[in-house]
């Protein structure tokens, strides 16, 4: 990834160097390029502001420098660039937003100053070619004195989420905001300390029960910290699991192309079945599994269907629309899947990709096992869990 950095405080920018953005420089996974505004003035006093048209305090920096920076700079990579805008008046930095930015292989940071940039830069950077979209960005609500620490915030909040970036890729997993929640308290050593000690439920070697204590501390903590953060990743019991009906076979279908084009991408493998399945062959199968829905006003954005094979529960097609993903209604449709298996099931079993690691991981979080890969391009590989009975049931 290209990171260019439009500025009039380049030595501001001097923290790229630093920590674990430095060494991804370093290692050749970004390229960093920090450009000085003043570089594309004509006057010798390098001016890049003016007194605004219509009166009002301040100044705004003006369009000529800025017009003939990005003429320059978006001409030097073939790919077009994602123009990245801190402004109070942008849209709120997500998690969301910071992977979608991750995807990119080029930013350009426009750091304006005083009241602003001329809204006509943006205007004219939207219509250009060489740049692929411009997105305003805003860290809250509340004013800074200009871009510079945004674009810094920004930067960090996406590059940790380039491959290999990041030692341990699962870490990224369980981090606020990833699951939709705020992330659970976390410990090391000494076990007691002053007088504080660590809950027992992390000492005790039962990782079921370590992962239930997480998640329940991770809503305990959203709730009192972000309630607001509840409504938008309807956690468990907010998502309405629906049986599906006939109608729903269209946006099953596109659903399902939507999601496997993911996989058959991660494990290069177009061969994949549902990629190649009809709107008929979606219909067909509801006579043949237990298919199961979520809607959210009035979109279908989630599936996941099972039948039986002897004792053990076969579950397949557990779908999430790509932008939901990762607000935890994936794990509300494998525990639907699981507590709708038929009375006589002793076993849960599922497939995936062999290469779908954060699959992989999230299945190995709910108790799956891996027990064997088939042999294909994308394996598939086969994971089982054994039922637990509680109670009659």
């Amino acid at each position: 990834m290209r990171l260019d950095y439009l500025t009039i405080f380049p030595d501001y920018l001097a923290p790229l160097g630093l920590s674990l953005p430095g060494k991804a420089a370093a290692r050749g996974l970004v390229e960093v390029h920090v450009h000085d505004l003043r570089g594309w003035t004509r006057d010798r006093h390098r001016t890049v502001d003016d007194t605004p048209y219509g009166g009002g305090a301040g100044m705004v920096m003006r369009p000529e420098p800025w017009g003939e920076a990005l003429d320059e700079l978006l001409g030097q990579d073939p790919h077009p660039a994602t123009v990245v805008v801190p402004s109070p008046a942008g849209r709120p930095l997500t998690q969301a937003l910071a992977r979608a930015l991750s995807t990119r292989p080029r930013l350009l940071f426009a750091c304006g100053r005083y009241e602003g940039i001329d809204q006509r830069v943006l205007d004219h950077a939207r219509e250009r070619e060489d740049a692929e979209e411009v997105v305003e960005v805003s860290l809250g609500d509340y004013v800074l004195n200009g871009g510079e620490v945004a674009a810094l915030a920004v930067t960090e909040a996406v590059v940790r989420l380039l491959p290999g970036f990041m030692g341990n890729a699962a870490s990224l997993e369980e981090e606020s905001h990833e699951q939709g929640l705020l992330e659970y308290p976390v410990y090391t050593k000494p076990s007691s300390w002053r007088g504080h000690d660590v809950p027992p439920v992390l000492l005790s070697g039962n990782h079921a029960a370590i992962a239930a204590w997480r998640h329940e501390q991770s809503l305990a903590r959203t709730a009192e910290r972000r309630p607001d953060l509840l409504h938008a990743s309807h956690v468990a019991g907010e998502w309405e699991v629906l049986p599906a009906a006939p109608g729903d076979v269209a946006e099953l279908h596109v659903l399902t192309l939507a999601c496997w084009v993911g996989e058959a991408l991660l494990n290069d493998d177009l061969t994949i079945p549902p990629l190649h399945e009809s709107t008929a062959d979606t219909a067909a199968s509801l006579a043949e599994w237990d298919t199961y829905v979520v809607r959210v006003a009035g979109r279908l954005v989630g599936s996941v269907r099972g039948r039986l094979d002897g004792t053990t529960w076969e579950i397949g097609r557990l779908m999430v629309a790509p932008d939901l993903q990762g607000r935890g209604l994936g794990r509300v449709l494998l525990e639907h899947a699981e507590r709708v298996a038929a009375p006589s099931a002793t076993t849960y079993r599922l497939v995936t990709g062999k290469d779908s690691e954060a699959n992989l991981r999230r299945y190995k979080r709910a108790g799956y096992r891996v027990r064997e890969v088939l042999d294909g391009p994308s394996g598939p590989a086969v994971l089982t869990k054994a039922r637990r009975r509680t109670g009659r049931g």
